[in-house]
């Protein structure tokens, strides 16, 4: 399912029409994505919490040249699924 697949679904689910949906659509990511680069996580509780996680810095290879090369400690976007959304996967 795509980003347009998406908001026909909620859209056709909550009676809205696609433009406010749209529109609320990208405020949510925006407001998620606003709060993980303070360091804030975001809880749905039931759904999910995106979160930032820390990546310490490795060394890795080169796979062209089998050369050792530093890769740099990073902050990366995550996703973490919570009980509800695991047990409606299962």
């Amino acid at each position: 399912m795509n980003k347009t697949e998406l908001i026909d679904a909620v859209s056709a689910k909550s009676g809205l029409t696609k433009a406010d949906t749209d529109r609320a659509f990208k405020a949510m990511v925006e407001t998620v994505t606003e709060a993980l680069a303070k360091g804030d996580q975001v809880s749905l509780i039931g759904f999910g919490t995106f979160l930032v996680r820390e990546r310490q810095a490795r060394t890795g290879r080169n796979p062209r040249t089998n050369e050792a090369i530093e890769i740099a400690a990073a902050k990366i976007p995550a996703f973490k699924a919570g009980k509800a959304l695991k047990d409606a996967v299962q």
